[in-house]
């Protein structure tokens, strides 16, 4: 695919509480400095993040309304599309044309209806949660930039709701003992939320069920909270969780009870991409809490990981404050536009030619595995196989001949 001195635009986010921009001023000057695009910015779009009008001009954006960022953009860039944007994404969708490519967030795995749609209005879609996991990606990986920002903020949160220090005093009035602080899941929210709470002085454990996050957790300060349980099964592709079996929860909720027994707080992480989020925290478990302690749930847009949870909501239940908070990157939208912005650009930097034409080259993994609609159809694998649709016959074709070559 090619088009000339192609045209991006950025349109301001209309998802209720959505702040971040796709593309921030230095991202804008970067790219136009490397290719000859034009790059059109609705007005005020990077407002809510703390970046102005007057900062895109000076990195030399066109300033235009939203109109025009639909209708002249070959390429337009959201950090929520209207596959993920379920509240008001059908106005994005309305002004989208044959023709245009759109790259954003997408929700695919739990939204693959959205790439069919896509691909019957002749439009192309990147869904960057789809950016595979491999080193030449990693600058590109929107989830794993996202997810910092929510485990550091998921402590912010739950500092507030305590009703306890996180750090040891001693004071003439007495000690005053640290906080202890459980982190459910050492993904890269599990982990940064490890290091911010040991940097704010707390008493730090962490479990994951995968074996190798053991070095990680002692790496960021703390202490590996260890189950006797089957853990062989328990990591997918990508470095994810894989979703384990109802036996193997209903045993590591009852060897967890202890362990969650005896914290101040308590931050959950643990999703599973494109599923309902696994229960970790069940109702009993709660009752077993100290009063006062709280509950941090990174999972609640996917239903959550304690039994209690309620998205979008602070619920006080059993005498235990849990927090259901929805995206929480949008609380930090400066710096996680900034980052969001940075992955967009190194994605840009491998479709746009120094020519100015966009290309997809599906020669190429992050291309394959990242277009979920293209020229009418659907070509990503797994989409495919969510939807129920033939395999293509191509990558049938590619399989054959890996398994002649391994004859």
């Amino acid at each position: 695919m090619g088009v000339a001195q192609v045209i991006i635009g950025v349109p301001r986010e209309i998802a209720p509480g959505e702040t971040r921009v796709a593309l921030v001023p230095a991202n804008v000057a970067a790219l136009l400095k490397k290719h000859k695009i034009e790059l059109l910015v609705e007005r005020e779009a990077g407002l809510a993040a703390g970046y102005t009008d007057s900062e895109y001009q000076e990195a030399g954006a066109t300033l235009t309304d939203r109109a025009t960022v639909f209708s002249k953009a070959d390429v337009v860039l959201q950090v929520q599309t209207p596959g993920s944007n379920h509240a008001n994404g059908d106005q994005d969708m309305a002004l989208l044309r044959a023709g245009q490519v759109l790259i954003g967030m997408m929700d695919p795995l739990a939204n693959a209806k959205f790439a069919t749609k896509l691909a019957e209005t002749q439009i192309s879609g990147l869904a960057l949660e789809l950016v595979p996991r491999i080193t030449r990606a990693q600058a590109m990986d929107v989830l794993s930039s996202m997810a910092m920002l929510a485990g550091y903020k998921a402590v912010l949160m739950a500092a507030s709701e305590s009703n306890r220090m996180f750090p040891m005093n001693m004071t003439a009035a007495g000690t005053l003992n640290a906080s202890r602080v459980f982190v459910m899941g050492a993904g890269v929210a599990g982990l940064q939320a490890c290091a911010t709470a040991k940097r704010l002085g707390a008493v730090v454990e962490a479990y994951d069920v995968r074996a190798a996050a053991r070095e990680q957790i002692l790496s960021v300060g703390a202490k590996p909270v260890e189950l006797d349980l089957d853990t062989g099964t328990a990591e997918g592709s990508g470095g994810y969780a894989a979703a384990q079996g109802e036996d193997f929860l209903k045993r590591q909720r009852e060897l967890m009870t202890e362990v969650i027994a005896r914290m101040d707080v308590v931050i959950t992480t643990a999703a599973v991409p494109g599923a309902k989020s696994p229960i970790l925290v069940t109702e009993d478990m709660v009752k077993a809490m100290k009063p006062g302690a709280v509950i941090v749930d990174l999972a609640a847009e996917r239903g959550g990981n304690c039994e209690l949870t309620e998205a979008g909501q602070t619920v006080t239940k059993h005498g235990v404050t849990i927090v259901g908070p929805e995206n929480v990157p949008a609380t930090l939208a400066f710096h996680a536009s900034q980052m969001f912005g940075k992955n967009m650009e190194n994605l840009l930097n491998l479709l746009i030619t120094r020519e100015g034409t966009f290309e997809l080259d599906f020669e190429d993994e992050i291309v394959r595995e990242t277009v979920v609609a293209h020229q009418g159809d659907v070509p990503h694998a797994r989409l495919r196989g969510l939807l129920g649709l033939p395999e293509l016959a191509v990558a049938a074709a590619a399989e054959d001949a890996v398994a002649e070559e391994q004859k």
